[in-house]
This record gives C-alpha cells, sequence and structure tokens, in this order.
C-alpha cells in the first residue's frame, strides 16, 4: 500500500473512530461518562480526555511540518531509531496487546469529573487530525522524522505518527466500551 492509500485509510481510520464515539457514547450523561468501575480503573470521559489531551501534543508538531518550519533535531538523524521506535510503539498500543500501559504523566486524564462535553471535543478532534493527514499527503511522511511529544529521546517518523494515534485511539475506544459492559454502570 502507498503512503498516500495508506494516510487515506488512516483519515477514513479517524473518521470511523469520530463517529462511532458519537454512536455510542454521545449520549451518556455527565454521571455516565464520569462512572469508573474501580477507584484505579479510567472512566469512559477519562479514556475520551486522555486521547484528547495525547492527540492534541501532535498539533504542534504537524503545524510545523505542514508549514515547512520543522527543525530536526540530531535525535532525529540516527539511522534506524526512528523505525524500531515506531514499531515499537505500534506494537505496544496495539488493542490486542495484553500489557497495560500506564500513560505519560502530562497524558494522564483529569481525576476529577469531566465535562459532559468531551465526546463531542473528541469528535471535533478527530476532524482536525483528518485535515493534518489531508495536508501532509503531499510531503512524503515515510521520510520525516519527528519526536514523540511524549519523551524527548523518542523518535519516528511522521507516518508513524498518525499510525500510533489510530491504534491508540482504538485501543482506549475499546477501554472506554469495556467500561459501559460493567454490570455497575449506571443506567439513565
Amino acid at each position: 500500500m502507498s503512503s498516500r492509500d495508506e494516510l487515506q485509510q488512516l483519515k477514513e481510520d479517524l473518521v470511523t473512530l469520530a463517529s462511532g464515539a458519537g454512536d455510542e457514547f454521545g449520549r451518556l450523561n455527565v454521571e455516565q461518562l464520569n462512572w469508573k468501575p474501580a477507584p484505579e480503573r479510567w472512566s469512559v470521559a477519562q479514556c475520551f480526555d486522555h486521547l484528547v489531551t495525547s492527540n492534541a501534543s501532535y498539533f504542534p508538531v504537524f503545524d510545523s511540518v505542514i508549514n515547512g518550519q520543522k527543525k530536526s533535531r540530531a535525535i532525529e538523524r540516527i539511522p534506524l531509531l526512528p523505525n524500531l521506535w515506531g514499531m515499537l510503539l505500534i506494537k505496544s498500543l496495539d488493542p490486542n496487546a495484553t500489557r497495560k500501559l500506564k500513560a505519560p504523566g502530562r497524558f494522564q486524564p483529569s481525576a476529577s469529573d469531566i465535562s459532559g462535553s468531551i465526546i463531542e471535543d473528541f469528535v471535533e478532534q478527530q476532524t482536525k487530525l483528518a485535515e493534518s493527514i489531508e495536508a501532509i499527503k503531499k510531503l512524503n511522511p515515510e521520510r520525516i522524522v519527528i519526536t514523540s511529544p511524549a519523551a524527548s529521546m523518542i523518535t519516528y517518523r511522521l507516518m508513524d505518527a498518525f499510525r500510533i494515534i489510530v491504534v491508540h485511539e482504538k485501543r482506549h475506544f475499546q477501554q472506554a466500551q469495556r467500561v459501559t459492559q460493567e454490570v455497575k454502570f449506571p443506567s439513565n
């Protein structure tokens, strides 16, 4: 599959995730969105708050690439590292991965009540992500290396950034679904 075709597929995945989030979680009330199955587990709202927060960290990077203002860092020029990090992150964030991961501190969701608009915020952000993909189609995202917004020592290809975003969203979408399937999940 060409990069352009894969970018189109990733863009379609974002649209599907946005639609699915609206359909599946858009009608939940604030109590349902913020309900947690256990103190150490996340609510539906926390899953989406985490995604909105982590995805937002990519926009300055995407904008700098799109506007031709991105400066290459020395660490981004180390051969093989971007491919290695990209593969590792995609594999570890895959929804089928069984290993639990802890979100970096700056990407932890709010611990208090999250606004009832969180699903709308997520859906809106998906549009912005899809626009970024569209703008990047004219470039070669397999050759552009970026630094992870989560860790300054991790680099990967721009194309992998979009792959990471999509698998990460799928992972937390499924996590949110599991919350709503809990026996004690509040009814309307």
